[in-house]
């Protein structure tokens, strides 16, 4: 019994720390309606922020947390607010995620840069001071979280419930033109949120430094406990949410205490929080239609069949002779990067085409590479059930949560990469812990394709092939109904779309891409692991997906050579390595509103160039591709629809349903 209690108060400790991140997770995303993924970066960032104030400033601790908390962090919130995140609530889901997502991995990057690689240690407040209660040593520390928590949920009671200004906060979610009305100013009650929200952030991640290290990645990952908490209040309620993180430290602290030491279930004490998190989402009620103005977005133009056709032979051309010329430790490289970009592909039809976003996509190109060295069917039917497998995977993580949509399923998506990658890769039956299974090459017809130069042809070709089939089911009517579901989910709706079912099917042909993307890397590579497929490497992929445009084939293609380019990079130049992280999360949130991203403008300089050399070669082609039309230049619904090409210098049109102005066809 008195081991019981001791864990039971070691876990309420731990708790109360999360209580406090989750409590500013919870005021920016009442007052906002932005969920901030970014929570606990923006807490390891502030952390190493007081520890070089007071270690390297040598300025004292009283002060450093004053000026961390009531200077920095609060001015860091007014300015992400009103430069990063303003509007964001109005606008969808999926691109606030995008965003918030960047200034995660830009935080990262840029803390590396500041703080570059090295073992360093912030102590705990009064580290000598403890007492005993009931047997159990209790330190300053400890004691301290707990009170700042109770007088953090407590201080935001009152703010919320019994000020003026905590009225407004809450007005300026429900309607902020009304709060506008009476006198209120929305921008300024949500920048205050921000500060308010950034000031927790710091606190949680300066009270959890001295017990997970400062470290960038394991303060930032802490978060998902605080995403875990905030989802047991609904991201309303502070008083749930507080309770919630109360009972998610004291079932990690009894994790460690009564789990086995060894063997399977002991690789559930580090995703306790990801399994809460996984369990809460499902049990969340369903996702209500969102009502209001039709918007939808001018995606990149859609190429014809013949014009994909002959840049997919030039890409090939192309591949060929680089296999051929550059050195052969290169040629592997131009192989990952094929594997990138399918897995981009993947994400073109999730986000660009269907509006949801997976934090898991590189995940579930794991799950292709570890059934496809399982089958040791090194052949085509190998490949495919391959992707099967990862397909069926796919669609089994979209079924629990059937009823949600938008930024539900994106955190279902990371709880599903957590878990997969602390328990199921590192499983015995799975990699093993720092283990490799072996992959053979591919064969077609029992010729196996032994050299590197074939095989990474071979990608391509697949790359290629895999694109020339998105881009017929974007041009159908499957594709057209894609985007009506992205753009107007309340249209689809009240139509009788079923888009539960089809959401289903959706995710799992997306997860199928990226799993036949993971059986091709495995024949690569020779041997893959888990350490091949950590989950913050979806988040990289997402990201960089969308800087080169999560809309087109063209985006995938250049995504993927920029993620193969990174890491050569940062071994050419370890001391940048930092700041190219930062380049790719902050641009992504420059881009993050812009989901076509450089592909895009691309097309537009080369539609520029074309109007200066050829400006009448426009023109002459829409009058030839008019007369391939039926007789009267309309198509049978009554519609003009003139197919464009998807290469720079081709002209850029919306979208039926895909455009910031509805436009009434004609109807027969």
């Amino acid at each position: 019994m008195g081991s019981l209690f001791a864990y039971v108060l070691l876990g309420l400790f731990t708790g109360a720390a999360y209580a406090i991140m989750a409590s500013g997770l919870v005021l920016t995303y009442t007052t906002t309606r932005v969920f901030n993924i970014a929570h606990g970066a923006f807490g390891m960032f502030l952390s190493f922020v007081f520890w070089d104030f007071t270690q390297r400033q040598g300025i004292p601790t009283v002060l450093s947390l004053i000026l961390v908390l009531g200077v920095v962090a609060p001015a860091i919130g007014w300015f992400i607010q009103r430069f990063v995140t303003r509007g964001l609530g109005e606008g969808p889901v999926s691109v606030a995620l995008v965003v918030t997502v960047g200034l995660l991995v830009g935080l990262i990057g840029l803390a590396q840069y500041l703080w570059p690689p090295e073992p360093r240690a912030l102590l705990p407040f009064w580290p000598d001071t403890s007492w005993n209660i009931g047997g159990t040593y209790v330190t300053a520390h400890q004691l301290v979280t707990l009170i700042c928590a109770v007088a953090v949920a407590f201080g935001l009671y009152l703010l919320l419930g019994r000020t003026r200004i905590g009225t407004a906060m809450r007005a300026s979610v429900d309607n902020p033109e009304l709060l506008k009305l009476f006198g209120g100013k929305p921008d300024r009650v949500a920048a205050l949120s921000w500060a308010i929200g950034m000031s927790l952030a710091a606190l949680g991640g300066i009270l959890l430094a001295p017990v997970v290290l400062l470290d960038y990645y394991g303060l930032t990952l802490l978060v998902i406990n605080a995403y875990a908490a905030a989802m047991i209040g609904r991201l309303k309620s502070l008083p749930m949410t507080f309770a919630g993180a109360m009972v998610l430290g004291i079932l990690e602290s009894l994790a460690v205490a009564y789990l086995p030491k060894d063997g399977f279930l002991n690789s559930f004490r580090a995703v306790i929080p990801a399994l809460f998190l996984f369990a809460i989402v499902v049990l969340m009620p369903q996702a209500q239609l969102r009502i209001g103005q039709v918007k939808g977005i001018v995606t990149a133009p859609v190429p014809t069949m013949r014009s994909s056709i002959g840049a997919g032979a030039g890409l090939l051309l192309v591949a060929l002779l680089l296999v051929n010329v550059v050195a052969p430790n290169q040629v592997l490289l131009i192989g990952v990067a094929a594997t990138y970009a399918m897995v981009m592909l993947s994400l073109v039809l999730l986000t660009g085409y269907g509006g949801h976003v997976s934090l898991a996509q590189f995940t579930f190109a794991g799950v292709g590479a570890l059934a496809y060295a399982k089958l040791d069917e090194p052949n085509l039917l190998g490949l495919l059930v391959s992707a099967l497998i990862a397909a069926a995977v796919g669609a089994l993580v979209a079924l629990p949560v059937l009823r949600l949509t938008g930024l539900y399923l994106a955190l279902s998506t990371m709880a599903f990469a957590v878990l997969m990658d602390k328990v199921i890769f590192n499983a015995d039956f799975a990699f093993k812990f720092n283990g490799t299974l072996a992959a053979e090459r591919l064969s077609i017809l029992g010729l196996r394709i032994g050299s590197d130069t074939s095989y990474v042809w071979f990608m391509v070709l697949a790359f290629v092939l895999l694109s020339l089939g998105l881009l017929v089911l974007r041009r159908g009517a499957l594709g057209r109904l894609l985007i009506a579901m992205r753009d107007s989910p309340s249209a689809c709706g009240t139509l009788g779309l079923d888009m539960r079912w089809f959401r289903v099917g959706l995710f799992a042909l997306s997860a199928g891409i990226a799993g036949l993307a993971g059986g091709l890397f495995a024949g690569l590579r020779g041997t893959v692991g888990a350490a091949d497929f950590l989950y913050f490497q979806s988040l990289l992929v997402l990201l960089l997906a969308v800087v080169f445009g999560a809309t087109s084939v063209t985006g995938a293609l250049l995504g993927g050579v920029a993620l193969m380019l990174l890491p050569e990079f940062q071994a050419a130049s370890p001391s940048m390595a930092g700041l190219l992280f930062a380049v790719i999360g902050f641009g992504a949130v420059l881009l993050g509103r812009d989901p076509n991203g450089i592909a895009n403008h691309l097309f537009r300089v080369g539609r520029w160039l074309r109007e200066r050399i050829a400006p009448g070669l426009g023109d002459r082609l829409g009058e030839r591709l008019q007369g391939l039309l039926p007789r009267g230049g309309t198509a049978a619904d009554g519609s003009v629809d003139v197919p464009l090409v998807d290469v720079p210098g081709s002209p850029a049109r919306p979208e039926h349903g895909a455009s910031d102005t509805i436009v009434i066809e004609k109807v027969r």
